[in-house]
Formats: structure tokens, sequence, C-alpha cells
């Protein structure tokens, strides 16, 4: 079974239930598309059908928007579909080339199609909380290797989340080498997007904000502080552990040295100088590894974001329902006035009215029928308003709680991966010194 065939499978099952659209922007013609452009075997993730990695990394030269030339780096997707793997060998996979920012464009389009998901995100664009003796450079081949690394998680996590992995638009950016860009745009994904701006002034707007998502910002505000804060830390303890394995590198220079003026102990001081000559090479391989748990850490620093970012769409959701709620409040005191006759609050249309003689009854009639018609709108709006809003906190909560059984397995075994490391370090110093100490006994 190759790729196109997976996605006829996957898309022509029999199964009508389609994963939810969350975005509430979205017409009826719009869901539509969206149920056209999305996956529909129920509860098998991509992941289980798709082998998927990211093989490599090579860099190229080109020219940029602007036509100036320019050095980037592109990585190779490889797929394969499971049922070919038992072929052995010889079932070569499909692969392709992207660009880091065509996986920032895929996820631009998860987050606007689907904002009541924690979408996970991608690492780091550019070195931050690293070690002083590590390079930042973005080109650097050591900082590539890890991104390849960060991007195959992101493609991982995706694949095996049973809605985003069931997208038509994720499936084409594993499969489709031309013309996937076009695809994405023409979905309209970025007319639908809400504005930073919008989204930010409903924050400060809404009058009855949902408790469990105000709580939800402001766990992930403090994760993302706490993160941060142990990244520094854990830079400063690489800083003093680089140092203390060049100390050890210092010591088998000296013995080195010390063992050819002397005859009776050279050879005790000799070998020494060999124990602390190989611990201290063995630096590298263990900071690399110390960058291995940094990673993890840093995609759960930035996971924080995407939380945030649940948040705000319900806070413009909320928002927009509390205004047109208001908006029906208004027009409904509005009828009240036309037909008592009275004005309950001061306006510029009831000071006209005093000034210049009340309407007649032929143009109250109709502006009662205009406002009986705009009434049975907003009531109407209003509805759909609330169910949105319901069905939006409903599926995003589902998503929350995924979310959260995830962080928590996963982060407890980066903790205490990294804490087995360290005391292996600590046991390879002993047994350093031992050996050291073994060597002096003999001389």
């Amino acid at each position: 079974m190759r790729g196109s065939e997976i996605l006829e499978s996957m898309t022509d099952s029999g199964n009508e239930e389609v994963a939810v659209i969350g975005n509430t922007d979205l017409t009826a013609a719009d869901l539509h598309n969206n149920t056209n452009n999305t996956m529909t075997e129920e509860g098998v993730p991509l992941l289980k059908k798709m082998e998927i990695s990211v093989s490599e990394a090579e860099k190229r030269t080109g020219k940029n928007a602007v036509n100036m030339q320019e050095i980037y780096t592109v990585y190779l997707i490889e797929t394969r579909p499971v049922d070919a793997i038992t072929e052995g060998p010889s079932a070569a996979p499909d692969s392709l080339w992207r660009r880091y920012s065509e996986f920032e464009l895929l996820r631009n389009y998860l987050l606007v199609t689907f904002p009541y998901i924690v979408v996970p995100p991608l690492p780091e664009k550019r070195a931050e909380f690293v070690w002083h003796k590590l390079s930042a450079d973005n080109m650097d081949p050591d900082f590539v290797e890890r991104r390849r690394i960060g991007l195959e998680n992101f493609l991982l996590r995706v694949a095996s989340h049973s809605v985003l992995s069931k997208d038509k638009i994720f499936y084409l950016f594993l499969t489709q080498d031309d013309g996937w860009k076009d695809v994405v745009y023409d979905t309209g994904f970025q007319a639908k997007a809400d504005s930073r701006l919008k989204a930010l002034n409903a924050t400060f707007r809404v009058k009855n904000p949902d408790k469990r998502y105000t709580e939800l910002k402001h766990y992930s505000d403090e994760l993302q502080s706490v993160i941060s804060q142990l990244l520094r830390v854990r830079a400063k303890v690489a800083d003093r552990l680089y140092g203390v394995y060049k100390v050890h590198g210092n010591y088998g220079r000296v013995f080195s040295e010390w063992s050819a003026i002397e005859r009776e102990m050279g050879d005790g001081l000799q070998s020494a100088g060999h124990h602390m000559d190989a611990y201290a090479a063995s630096v590298d391989d263990i900071l690399e590894e110390e960058e291995h748990y940094a990673d993890q850490l840093k995609e759960y620093l930035y996971y924080s974001e995407a939380l945030r970012a649940v948040c705000r769409k319900h806070e413009l959701i909320q928002y927009e329902l509390e205004m047109a709620a208001q908006d029906l409040v208004s027009k409904k005191q509005q009828r009240e006035e036309l037909a008592t006759g009275t004005v309950r609050t001061f306006s510029l249309k009831g000071m006209t009215s005093k000034l210049f003689g009340q309407e007649t009854p032929e143009q109250r009639e109709a502006k009662l029928k205009v406002l009986e018609e705009q009434i049975v709108e907003g009531e109407e709006l209003v509805k759909t308003s609330n169910a949105e809003c319901d069905e939006y906190v409903r599926n995003a909560w589902i998503d929350i709680d995924r979310f959260k059984e995830q962080k928590n397995q996963d982060l407890k075994e980066a903790l205490i991966s990294y804490a087995v490391m360290q005391i292996s370090m600590c046991k390879k110093g002993i047994q350093v010194w031992t050996n050291a100490k073994e060597c002096f006994s003999k001389m």
C-alpha cells in the first residue's frame, strides 16, 4: 500500500463521522470544504498507518523573495506505509524536502483551522538558553541536527493526534512535493485568522470570563516562567560541568608531564593521567545528552504559548457572544420605548423627539417592524453563538485534558532521565578518582 492508497483508504471509509472543525468563523460552505479536506477514519491516527521521519538536513543556496542570494536549510521528510514495512528493506520510502518556513506555514494553518486544539510547537528558530560554549548560530551543524530532531518530533506529535492527523493538508505536506503551498493558500485560512489586536481587545473587554480558562492562562504563564528559570539554571550547571571536565584534562596533562621526569612513580602517574584524559574527553557526549533533555523542556516552554492561543480564542468567542447579547438587550429596550412612548435613558433620539415632536403612528409602526425583525435575528445569533461557545469549550477541554496527560508523562520521563544521567556522571567521576587512587597506591 503506497501513500496514495493510504489517502484513498482513509477518505473512502464508510464512517460518516468527521472530526469537528473548531473555527467558529466558518460558514456552512467552509465546513463542507473542511469535511472534504479531513481524512475521516475515526480513531485511527495517521501514525498508525504511516512511518514518518525527518532523516537529514542539507544546506542550499538560492534567491529569496527580494531576489537576493541566501543560504538556507532544507529537511528530508521520508514516509512509508506501515503495511510496506513488512516487505523488507526493498520497500523504499517516499521522500521530499521542506524548509523550516513550510513547517511554520503548516502549523499556522493548523492553528487557524483547529483553534480548540493545543497544537504542538515547532523547535526553536534560533538557539536560546544555551551554555556559552555552544554555538547559537542557526546554521551551526549541531543546532541544525537538534532542529531536525525537533521537526521530526513535531510531525510525529501531529500524526499521532486523533484530529490533526486526519487533516488532508497535513497529509499533502508529507506526500506532495510541488504545489503544496498553493493548496494551503486556496483554503483561505489566512482570511479566517483572527487579528491579534482583536483578540487582545477581547481579553480586556470580556465581562464574564470562564474561570477555567483564566486559570489555564495563568498556569501557562507560570509554566513558561518556571521552565525558563530551569533552563537558565541548567545552562549554568552545564558551564560548571564543562569547567570540571576541563580541569580533569589539566590534571591529565600535568600527570603525564610529571611522569616524564619520575622513574619510580612514572608509570603510576602516566596511568592516572590517562584516566583523567579519558574522563575529560567524554564531556562532549555528556553535554550533547544534556542538550537533548534541554530540548525536551523547551518543547513545553513553547507549548505554553499554544495553551494561551486556545485561551485567547475562547475569550474572543465569549466577547462576541456578550456583544450579541448586549445588542439584543438594547434592541428589546428600543422596542419597549417605541411601544410605550417612554424613553428610560437619555439619548439624542429622545431629545430630538421632544424638540421636534413625536413620530407619527405609521413611522412608529414601521420602526417597530424593523426592530422585531432585528430582535428575531439577534435572538438567533445569540442562540447560535451560545451553541458555538459551548461546543468550543467542550472540544477544547477534551484536548486540554489530553495535553495535560501527555505533559505529565513527558516531563516526568525527561526529569527522571536527567537525574539518572547526573547520577551516572557522578559515578563516572568517582570511578576515575578510584582508578587514580589505585595508580597512586602502586607507585
